[in-house]
């Protein structure tokens, strides 16, 4: 299974796509970055997401979408501006028939590291070991939308 991993943010959207044999071992195909320019108009920069986020789906043709839900406790204007993000995401998901699984950073934290309050250095520690890395995924965005990804291949063998 093709699994694409998102970690929604208006300007700077985290994406990984990672393929889960029978087995269960993950393996990176992809991860990186959808940058927007700050001062720019907030629907060019949805745009620019649909644009790349579907660029991205038609080169990979992953079969299922787990998204990261959205957590804000304090920044109304942030937190709108990322649901935007988050709808375009889901958007592109959609139309590209894609499954759409969505979970909550706590679940995600859970299924990767056993601990739903785990340390963003934690969850990035578990990515890179889970998907067998040298390295942790630069910048953290793309370890986060990785982390999604596995998320829901260690959630879907129980489902």
């Amino acid at each position: 299974m093709r699994i694409l991993g998102i970690d929604p943010g208006t300007g700077i959207l985290g994406f990984g796509v990672i393929d889960v044999q029978a087995s269960g071992k993950a393996k990176l195909v992809d991860g990186g970055v959808i940058r927007t320019p700050v001062k720019q108009a907030d629907s060019d920069r949805l745009l620019t997401i649909f644009d790349e986020l579907t660029e991205i789906i038609n080169e990979h043709k992953p079969e299922v979408m787990s998204v990261e839900k959205l957590f804000f406790a304090q920044n109304v204007t942030t937190a709108m501006s990322v649901a935007q993000a988050r709808g375009v995401v889901l958007l592109c998901g959609k139309q590209a028939g894609l499954e759409l699984f969505e979970y909550t950073p706590l679940q995600i934290k859970q299924a990767i590291t056993g601990y739903g309050k785990a340390d963003k250095k934690q969850v990035q520690e578990m990515v890179r070991v889970v998907l067998n890395l040298q390295e942790v995924p630069k910048p953290d965005d793309a370890a986060d939308a990785l982390a999604a990804a596995i998320c829901h291949s260690m959630t879907a063998r129980y489902a």
